[in-house]
């Protein structure tokens, strides 16, 4: 969702369809058509960062200024901006799962996050219980192991509702640390071949096919540590913001006045998903 600069609705309709017994004239109305919102409400970032070229002079860098003493460039440049802009592309994704507007953390607090948000709709079908993995659901003092996590991840499609089984878009989220101990658990075994190849689904790419199904595993560093796993259609994630790729277009200049370079980063983001109730959520218990 482009264009958002505080706040914007996704717009969602939802029909059924009343089966009445037919071979006869009239009309009877039955069944009903609701139209209902969520919002999308998006926080407003902004990196900045002031270099002094001559601060430069005393290290390694030293070798690669400009002769002279007035500097209004840094010799190291595009090694600067590509790494500050994949920093900042690392810390939006943590974000957008982790996002809590009530944390003292500066680089989550921005917008609220998918974690936070599906948990206070609370409409998610829990995965962590008997009826989706075999015995006592999973505690924190147990954890997730290479011993439970196939157990784990079967129960986040087992436990999904009918109405999405069989979807094409759907994802099971997990942290890397999680979707590692799943590979693991898999070649502990001797299933070496069970991950698929390719550039666009494979295990180096933090995606694999759960074995068994049509269904994506897929590693987020958002969910890195949280000991949490989403199951979730794509066309239920929305990400509100004011312009694509906003966070990928910066400014760095040299300010004369200050005798510094600037570096300069504005962005907004904000994340929802439209139906809570499609969702399954694994919590350690």
């Amino acid at each position: 969702m482009t264009g958002v600069k505080s706040s914007e609705q996704i717009n969602i309709l939802d029909t059924d369809a009343i089966f009445q017994n037919g071979g006869s004239c009239g009309f009877t109305t039955s069944g009903n058509t609701t139209f209902t919102q969520r919002a999308v409400t998006v926080g407003k970032v902004k990196v900045n960062e002031s270099l002094c070229p001559a601060a430069l002079e005393t290290k390694y860098t030293q070798k690669a200024l400009q002769i002279g003493s007035k500097y209004d460039s840094i010799p190291f440049e595009q090694q600067y901006t590509d790494q500050k802009a994949g920093t900042i592309a690392q810390q939006i994704e943590i974000a957008l799962w982790q996002g809590d507007t009530g944390h003292s953390n500066v680089n989550i607090n921005k917008w609220d996050g998918l974690i936070k948000l599906i948990d206070a709709a609370a409409a998610a079908t829990n995965a962590n219980q008997a009826a989706y993995i075999a015995g006592a659901p999973i505690t924190t003092s147990t954890g997730i192991t290479t011993s439970n996590v196939k157990a784990i991840v079967a129960a986040m499609w087992l436990a999904m509702p009918a109405n999405i089984q069989g979807k094409d878009d759907i994802r099971v989220f997990c942290g890397w640390d999680t979707f590692n101990k799943f590979i693991a658990a898999y070649t502990d075994v001797n299933l070496f071949h069970f991950a698929p190849a390719g550039t666009e689904v494979s295990a180096a790419n933090g995606e694999v096919i759960i074995p068994g199904t049509n269904y994506r595993l897929t590693a987020v560093h958002g969910l890195d540590g949280t000991n949490r796993l989403f199951t979730v259609r794509m066309s239920n994630l929305y990400i509100g913001t004011d312009l694509e790729n906003e966070e990928e277009k910066w400014e760095i200049f040299y300010a004369r006045e200050a005798d510094e370079i600037r570096f300069i980063s504005l962005f907004k983001y904000g994340v929802n998903v439209a139906f809570p109730n499609e969702i399954v959520s694994f919590k350690l218990s």
